[in-house]
Formats: structure tokens, sequence, C-alpha cells
């Protein structure tokens, strides 16, 4: 309690704290769920389909079941059960994971949708911790940086791995991953425990977020429905981008790159988290809600002209494909985590909803994983003779296109709402 207590007094030392804890926490996550698509598993199929492709699918189908259990589960957590709620989930993926080794091809795969059942609810766990309170961009950098490193480092380190112990088969090798960061990740839970809540100045700035009621969100959905569907399917769309290019990144990298190596992965993450934690960070000082909302709404534009934008360059030859790579990894990532951690938690403080992030997250990451499942299904099934890279270039201009009009029809109806939030009639959240 001591520690608590000491947390509470100092924002410099309870920020380092919390960035820590939920970057080691949900890095180790990825752990469990990202490196068994660094192999190949050359030779293997079902049916006409290749076996990689299958374990992705049936992990991706898993991790949408969970995003959609999320919404519930996830929005009506209570604080007392967080801790014991997410390492169950962590050891469950484990389990499955174990399974996936011990159980011969071709009968595993449906042990990798019992370890994606699980995961998808662990960011919303980790984030309950953040949410809501005036350093909330500046405490979700270590979950940001998670999601953009974690899955380049972890495949590197699989690579390796593998290297030096070759006698480890591809169904072993995620077990072994999970094994070896297992006690990591008990490590970083126990220091979220010592995260103290929100205080008064904190829900003065940013808006209690309470457990939801099923009265709560049909009223949120009364006010916000339209804003809030053209957010999902934005968002959505970026998810099922995203997991495109990461499942895939080991393919996409063949086709653009052959002389590729395997750094290469880790380094554009490592740039791309760089330049993120720097943007994202800066808009805990912007304290004003309206403001905040309004700069978040611009840099998800930009994202989107980084995305469109450099496709364009490398298609015509006039970048090369690590930068290709590298930005278009940029802007994708950049609206991923700003849609995560920042939109939505400025929009609560802004409008004074009875909400928490967390609902509209998993509503918006339940349609965008249901995607990537319709994506990979559709990509195996009718475009078996077009590349993994040419995949990519085609959704980066849809992703473009309708990502600037999603954007903008919310924005002219949250113009419209603007002049009735309790930030125009009251000053209290203007600092």
């Amino acid at each position: 309690m001591r520690l608590k207590e000491t947390l509470a007094r100092s924002n410099a030392l309870f920020i380092l704290w919390a960035i820590i804890a939920s970057f080691g926490a949900y890095f180790c996550m990825y752990a469990f769920r990202k490196p068994f698509s660094a192999g190949l598993y050359e030779g293997l199929a079902m049916g006409d389909v290749s076996y990689k492709a299958v374990l992705i699918i049936a992990q991706v189908a898993g991790y949408t079941l969970s995003k959609f259990m999320g919404i519930r589960i996830i929005s009506e957590l209570k604080p007392g059960t967080r801790i014991a709620f997410v390492i169950s989930l962590i050891v469950v993926a484990e389990v499955a994971l174990l399974g996936f080794g011990l159980v011969p091809h071709p009968y595993n795969f449906i042990f990798l949708f019992l370890n994606g059942l699980p995961l998808g609810m662990v960011w919303g766990v980790i984030f309950s911790f953040m949410e809501g309170r005036r350093f909330t961009e500046m405490l979700s950098i270590g979950l940001n940086i998670s999601v953009i490193v974690a899955s380049g480092i972890l495949k590197t380190t699989y690579i390796e791995i593998h290297t030096s112990f070759s006698g480890v088969s591809e169904f072993w090798m995620p077990a072994l991953m999970g094994a070896l960061f297992l006690p990591l990740f008990l490590l970083f839970v126990w220091m979220l425990t010592f995260i103290p809540a929100p205080n008064a100045e904190d829900i003065r700035l940013r808006a209690e977020r309470p457990p939801m009621t099923r009265d709560d969100k049909r009223e949120v959905m009364k006010q916000f429905g339209f804003p809030v569907f053209c957010l999902v399917i934005f968002y959505g769309s970026t998810v099922v981008m995203r997991d495109f290019r990461d499942n895939f990144m080991i393919e996409i990298w063949n086709e653009i790159d052959t002389n590729w190596v395997s750094s290469v992965l880790t380094q554009t993450e490592m740039i791309t988290g760089f330049i993120v934690l720097v943007i994202i960070a800066s808009l805990a000082f912007v304290r004003d809600n309206r403001l905040g909302f309004r700069i978040t709404n611009l840099i998800l534009l930009s994202g989107l002209l980084l995305i469109g934008g450099t496709t364009l360059l490398f298609t015509r030859e006039l970048i090369s494909g690590f930068y290709w790579m590298l930005f278009l990894g940029m802007g994708l990532l950049l609206n991923y985590t700003l849609l995560q951690t920042v939109l939505f938690d400025r929009m609560i403080a802004l409008y004074r909803i009875r909400a928490n992030a967390g609902y509209f997250v998993y509503i918006c990451e339940s349609i965008g994983y249901l995607g990537s499942v319709v994506l990979l299904l559709y990509k195996e099934f009718f475009l078996k003779d077009l590349s993994w890279s040419n995949v990519l270039i085609q959704f980066s201009y849809l992703q473009f296109g309708a990502g600037v009009l999603l954007l903008i029809l919310s924005n002219v109806y949250f113009s419209r709402q603007r002049s009735q939030s309790p930030e125009n009639r009251s000053p209290l959240a203007v600092v």
C-alpha cells in the first residue's frame, strides 16, 4: 500500500510505472499470440488452402469471437476482478498452445482458435487501468509501443530461437515462446496492481469511467450511433489491413525484396514506434478536450495520407519496398493506436458520456477482426493467383478512400453536437 500511495503522490513516478507495467504486460501477451505466424509450415495444406492460412484464420476467428465477448465483458468489468481475470486469460492461451504442440497436424488448428479466444480481451483489461485520466495519452504509451514493436521483435526472436534450437518443431515453438514469457507477464501484472484509481482531478477533466449497464449502452447509441458507426467501419478496416500486413509480413517481404534479412522486421517497427510515441505523448499536454479531439482527427487524416500516398509512390517505383513498408506501417499503426487509446477517451471526456473506452473499442475491433477472417478466406478461395503484396496495395487504396469519407461524415455529426457539449457550457474541463 505504501508504494500505491507514493505513486498517487508523484505524477512522474506514476506515469513511468504505468508505462512500464502496461508495455510489459501487453508485450508479453504477444508472445502467446503472434510468434507462430513466423513459421512457414511449408508443404502442409488442408485441401487447397495452405496450412499456415488455416492456422491464422483459426486464431483470428477465436480472437474475433473474443472481441465480440469483450463488448459486454470489458465494458462491464469491475476493478476488483481485473487481475485474476487477465491472468486466467493468459493461462488458458498457453494451455491451448501446449495442445497445438501435442496434437498432430492437421487436427491441431483448433487449438489456435482456443488460443485466440481469451487473448482478445487482454488489451481491454490493461487499458482499463489507464483510461479516464488527465495523463491517459501518456500512460497509454506503453500499450501503444507494445502494439507497434512487439510483433516484429517477437518474430525475430522466434526465428533466432528456432535457428539455434532446430530440433524444436514449428508446432512446439509457440508453446516454448509462451513459457519463456509467462514469468515476465506475471511480473508486469503484479506492477499493474499498484496503479491507483483515478482521482478527483482526473474525473473532473476526463469524466468518470464506470462499468456500463444496458441502459448506459442504449443511451450512448441513441445519441452517438451514427458517428460511432462511421468510426467502427474506419477502425475495423484499419484493423483488417494492419492484421493482414502483420500476419503475412514475411511473405510480403519475400515478394518486394528477395534480399531482405530478419532484422528489418524489428528495424521498421522500432522507427514507427518512436514516431508514434512522440505524437501520442504530445497529446497529453492538450488539456482542452475539444482541441484534443480536433487534433486527433487531423492526425488520423495524416495517417490516411501516409497510407495512400506512399503506396502510390511505391507502385510507381519512386520509393523502395523498405520505405513503403515503413511509412505504410506508420500510417496504419498511428491510426490504429489513436483510435484505440485516444479518440474514444477524448470523445467521452468532451461529451461527458457515461461510458468507458473499452465499450467503443471492442465494438470496433470485433468488426475489424471479423473483416480479417473474411479477407483471409476471400484471398484463399478467390484470389489465389494474386500476390500478398498486391492485396496489400489494393487494400491501401481502399483504406485511404473509405477512411477519408468516414472521417468527414463522423466529424460533421460531431460538429453539430459540439454546441451542446458540457464543455461549451462549463469551463471546468477546459484548462
